[in-house]
């Protein structure tokens, strides 16, 4: 598929969000969006997706098979994880039976009677990445997937990108965290300015600009607090006992 000049903006009036953006994606890529918090790396990748619709220019030869999982899996949603699933294989005309299948290898088989709104975030992670997945889609966008999961599922997830991009699906992530930075041929285009571009070969993207946050957690919260910021891809540093 092929993005042509293509340009965003939120509001009539409003700022560009993103400008001139030409490139293309081939069947079997994968490539990863870098860029600063709040540089567009997300409306790139809804554009992309399909989910907006370009201000200008073009996007032409989307496969007709699109999975995405956003950053944040809406949980606020009146259905267990079998019903919502149920009802998005239904809606996607997927076999029933894939529900299951994605369950087992995202290893969140025991929550499928769960409540959306009761889930963990890591586990809600899971359940958008199972809706995305569940079609064999041709074109697969992925917001932040690693955020939250547990540490045996972000080492499977890597590989599991890896087969379906060996399969002609065409794969676009959004990866903070680095975790699939190893796989061999990955692309990489950086989201700066209202511009992307893509980095070449061992090039890397802007650094970010950094700074210190203090945060006060009861103390019988902080390994927990540690643990999910951790697992979000911060730095963290707790004093000397």
């Amino acid at each position: 598929m092929r993005l042509d000049d293509v340009a965003f903006r939120y509001h009539r009036r409003g700022p560009w969000v993103l400008r001139d953006v030409t490139l293309s994606l081939s069947p079997g890529s994968v490539t990863e969006v870098t860029g600063r918090n709040g540089a567009g790396k997300s409306t790139l990748l809804r554009l992309i997706a399909g989910l907006r619709a370009p201000g200008q220019g073009s996007v032409r030869d989307r496969p007709s098979r699109i999975g995405y999982a956003p950053e944040r899996f809406p949980v606020d949603q009146p259905f267990t994880v079998r019903s919502y699933l149920g009802h998005m294989a239904a809606v996607r005309r997927a076999p029933k039976d894939t529900i299951g299948t994605w369950a087992e290898r995202l290893s969140f088989d025991h929550l499928l009677d769960v409540r959306l709104p009761e889930l963990s975030k890591g586990s809600a992670q899971k359940v958008g990445l199972a809706q995305a997945l569940m079609d064999d889609p041709g074109l697969l966008i992925l917001d932040e997937p690693f955020a939250g999961l547990d540490a045996a599922t972000r080492d499977t997830l890597p590989g599991l990108i890896a087969g379906l991009a060996s399969g002609g699906t065409t794969v676009v992530i959004s990866d903070h965290q680095r975790c699939i930075e190893s796989l061999p041929g990955i692309d990489r285009l950086q989201v700066a300015n209202g511009t992307v571009t893509r980095l070449a070969p061992g090039e890397e993207p802007d650094a970010p600009r950094l700074t210190v946050l203090e945060v006060v957690v009861p103390e019988a919260d902080a390994d927990t607090v540690e643990t999910k910021l951790r697992a979000d891809g911060y730095t963290v540093r707790r004093p000397d006992q």
